[in-house]
């Protein structure tokens, strides 16, 4: 059974017993690499089901705390049951949304990708503004991040790959692939004119070792530059930096975060099997969708996501037309809503902004 799904909490206890008891023998850990996976999977099970038990447990004392205050006539008892009850109501919420994660790989760790759209500083700048968008949001939930390619721009950004470290972090943010539109009295524009401007962002999972992505060698090209930012933290201003073209899909990937050029090209190649491993599932779910999102117009027709602060303030996701006003709050990383409305709507891979 996968970590999502209809939920059978038999089913997860008889499988949590079955693992606890495999656990415990000795020579599991003959193979470190499968008794690895053996203890992931266990904890992925206790963590599902745990809270709903606990769940459970607190609704039943808020019934026996009930039934007391009304046979003692208490008012302040039932106050308190109110409270306790409207806890117990947002627990189910967050409980029935992580149900939604139907497939094991949504627990895994994410890359994320913003490319800036045509259009030179206007773009580059709307690109740096969803970056640090993602990074408010990733700050709010628990995740970690870490810059693993940065192209900086005048006024902003060309691109950056970061890797999100936190329980389904591709989970959630895999709804968050697809292109990004900005509308705005351009600050570059000293008529004041509005602007629109494009980004793309793409999400894959960092996918395990004993998931196989075959990769050949006459498959790829692989090229050596020297850093383009500023250096400090994120980059480094050597020729280590390494990117990755892979012919078939088109995909290309980049990193200049470490300064040896070994370990540049490796983490290259992990970004590289993780969308690759992205375009083909991709691919077996929608046979005639071809190409990688890179490949797609970062323009017009294509956008997931509008967000508009001239004449109106809004931010809209297209696929199931939800929205809110405050998008200030939303550039600050108030995005749960828009991943939240994406999961309950049971938008999956097979969508245009998850395709690719």
């Amino acid at each position: 059974m996968t970590p999502g799904g209809v939920f059978d909490p038999e089913q997860l206890r008889q499988e949590i017993h079955e693992l606890e008891q495999l656990s415990g023998d000795p020579t599991l850990w003959d193979d470190r690499a499968a008794a690895e996976r053996t203890m992931t999977r266990l904890n992925q099970l206790r963590t599902r089901l745990d809270p709903w038990e606990s769940l459970v447990h607190k609704i039943e004392e808020l019934e026996e705390l009930l039934e007391l205050g009304i046979e003692e006539g208490d008012q302040e008892v039932a106050r308190e049951v109110e409270q306790g009850l409207s806890e117990a109501r947002k627990t189910l919420e967050e409980l029935q949304l992580r149900e939604l994660f139907q497939d094991e790989i949504d627990y895994a760790d994410a890359y994320l990708t913003v490319h800036a759209g045509a259009g030179g500083t206007e773009a580059c700048d709307w690109a740096n503004m969803l970056l640090r968008m993602y990074l408010r949001w990733c700050e709010s939930v628990g995740y970690k991040t870490r810059t693993l390619d940065l192209q900086e721009s005048e006024g902003g950004i060309k691109s950056v790959t970061l890797e999100v470290s936190g329980e389904l972090a591709f989970g959630y943010l895999r709804a968050e692939s697809g292109i990004h539109r900005l509308v705005r009295i351009s600050p570059f524009d000293s008529g004041g004119r509005r602007h629109t401007s494009f980004a793309s962002v793409y999400v894959s999972p960092v996918i395990t070792d004993e998931i196989e992505v075959e990769i050949k060698p006459d498959e790829i090209r692989v090229d050596t530059y020297r850093a383009s930012g500023a250096g400090g933290q994120h980059v480094n201003k050597t020729d280590s930096a390494v990117r990755i073209t892979h012919f078939e899909s088109g995909i290309v990937v980049q990193c200049q975060n470490e300064r040896s050029q070994h370990k540049n090209r490796e983490i290259a190649m992990k970004i590289l099997r993780s969308r690759l491993y992205e375009h083909y599932r991709a691919e077996r779910e929608r046979e005639q969708e071809k190409n990688a999102l890179e490949k797609k117009e970062i323009g017009w027709g294509n956008q997931i996501r509008s967000y508009v602060f001239q004449p109106y303030t809004m931010v809209k996701d297209h696929r199931k037309k939800h929205e809110t006003g405050n998008i200030q709050a939303v550039m600050d990383g108030e995005i749960g809503e828009f991943i939240e409305a994406y999961l309950h709507a049971g938008i999956t891979a097979d969508s245009p902004s998850a395709s690719s």
